[in-house]
């Protein structure tokens, strides 16, 4: 469906002669209306305070360490209480005498669970 074009030069026009011709007690008591919505278009619009995020609180892990001894794949074969360093440095000795491969032993961090 076609529209009817629209002259927006016609209109300007017509609204300037409606407006020259009648300046009524109305438009004079809309002028000072009309004064305050431009003031206030030209101040600057105060922006709403931002509600800060909430943040959940960080869960705390209590973590505990151990002794683990390791292939050079990284592959755990044996986990040893933290205490128990000196035997762990000797089950890795025994596994390396006993295999082709070195075995080492090394800090691992577990988390607790309660």
């Amino acid at each position: 469906m076609a529209r009817k074009v629209v002259n927006r030069k016609e209109l300007r026009a017509q609204a300037d002669a409606a407006e020259a011709r009648g300046k009524t007690k109305k438009a004079a008591a809309e002028k000072p209306a009309k004064e305050k919505k431009e003031k206030a278009a030209k101040e600057p619009k105060k922006a709403a305070p931002k509600k800060p995020a909430r943040k959940k609180a960080a869960k705390e892990v209590r973590m505990k360490a151990y002794w683990g001894i390791f292939t050079p794949s990284l592959k755990r074969l044996a986990l040893f209480e933290y205490a128990d360093k000196k035997a762990a440095e000797k089950k890795a000795a025994d596994l390396t005498a006993s295999s082709r491969t070195q075995h080492f032993v090394q800090l691992v961090k577990e988390a607790i669970s309660e």
